[in-house]
Parts: structure tokens; sequence; C-alpha cells
């Protein structure tokens, strides 16, 4: 079994300012990648192409790089997006998302108890195919950290049956937050569950925003909801010391 989050961006893009034609674009991309890669010269002329700041050494670098984030042709159009993303630079560093640190502390998490099945099909995204392969996702995990993927135990140990159900009975003073460009919403609470068990989300929402720091940029829909949640917060402890100080009496 697999789920993918690649095969909700296509719902996500009917909710956003974006057009079919920028989803086929960038669908029919890493067929081009991988054509002109496959030429002698061809990852140089990707390189600059792309502008990248280092020689790619395979076109999975390039690859990794587009899916976080006007041309005669496709790589132009595809380059004319990253450029318009993060700005014009004299150069573009493949590496900038994915620090040592995090990328380790994530993948042990994935390897040692959370194992995330994501994987997708070949013409069912904009994506390219990548099927989840259970047995090489154990043999990698295995190669690097010496540890055995548990794929069920997550849900042994903590449950995720009915969770709604079971929160309800006994759970408080939980925020889920959500924005809907985020394609892991599809699978989140997006309605109030009970009164200490609330649900926030924005259209415009993107994954996690709201918990990274404030900048002087940020959008206004995330500081609003920023603030909605540091509302919610300060009035679950404001009655805490209520309740504290009538029961002190």
């Amino acid at each position: 079994m697999q789920i993918s989050s690649y095969g909700l961006v296509m719902k996500v893009v009917n909710t956003v300012e974006s057009s079919e034609s920028c989803y086929e674009t960038i669908k029919q991309s890493w067929f081009e990648i991988d054509k002109v890669a496959a030429k002698a010269d061809g990852l140089s002329i990707l390189q600059k192409k792309f502008n990248t700041c280092k020689p790619l050494e395979a076109a999975a670098e390039l690859k990794n790089f587009l899916e976080t984030p006007e041309g005669s042709d496709v790589l132009d159009r595809i380059f004319s997006g990253v450029a318009a993303y993060f700005g014009k630079k004299p150069c573009y560093n493949l590496d900038a998302f994915f620090s040592a640190e995090t990328l380790d502390g994530w993948s042990w998490q994935t390897c040692s108890e959370l194992v995330i099945p994501i994987g997708r099909g070949s013409n069912d995204t904009m994506f390219p195919a990548d099927p989840f392969d259970l047995k090489e996702y154990i043999e990698e995990c295995k190669s690097t950290f010496g540890v055995p993927p548990r794929p069920h135990w997550t849900t042994t140990y903590y449950g995720g049956h009915h969770f709604k159900e079971v929160l309800r009975r006994f759970g408080s003073n939980i925020i889920f937050s959500n924005g809907l460009r985020d394609p892991y919403s599809s699978g989140g609470v997006l309605e109030n569950i009970s009164d200490g068990i609330l649900a926030v989300y924005t259209t415009k929402g993107a994954h996690c925003m709201d918990l990274l720091p404030a900048t002087i940029g940020d959008p206004e829909w995330v500081v609003l909801q920023r603030n909605i949640e540091i509302e919610m917060i300060n009035g679950w402890i404001l009655k805490y010391y209520q309740d504290l100080l009538e029961n002190s009496i």
C-alpha cells in the first residue's frame, strides 16, 4: 500500500491561481530532463540551462530540486518558474533546502518509527513515477542506520483508528492547523472535534507555514492564523489559572 500527497496536488491546483498549462508543463519536464541528460554532454547542458552553482552529477539532483518548489520550450518555461519563485540569482544552489541535520533527523525517524509509504504512479500526477517499494525501503534503512523499519509500529503504539471518536472522549487543548494548499490537508482535521479540540485552516495556507518564525514579509493569512492560534492557547492558559485560583480558595 502507498499514499501519495503528489496525487492530491491537482486538487490543490484547482483551488489556487494556476493553470492546466502550467500543470502539463511540469508533468512533461521530467521526461525532457531525462532526455537531455541522456546526451553525451547532457548534464552540462542542464547545468547551463538551470544555472546551477555546481556541475550536475546526475539528472536526479535537478529533479529533486524542482520537485520542492516564460519560454519557448518546456525547460525554458520550467527555469522561468524557478527564477520567478526564488528570484534572479547568480546561480541556484540545489541543496539550499536540504540541511544535513534536518535530513538526517527526519530520515532516522522515518526509518525507526514513523514509516510513511509515500509513492506515486506513472500517469496520476505531474511528478515522475516513483512507487513505494517496502523491500527497497527496508534495505536502505538497514544500510544507512542499521535499523529495520517497523511499518505498523506507530498505529500499534499510538492507535490511529477512529481517532476523532477517541479524542472526543478524552482529548483537550489541541489545535489542528491546516492550509488547504498543503496536499496533506486532505487527511487533516478540518472541523472542530469538541470545545477543546479545535480546527484552524486557511484557503491559502501552505505546509506548516504558521509554525515557522514570523517575518516582515509574512502574508496576511498566516499572521491571522497565528493570532487565532495564540488567542486559543491564551484562553486555555487563562482558564487553567482561573481554575487553580478557584480550587485554592
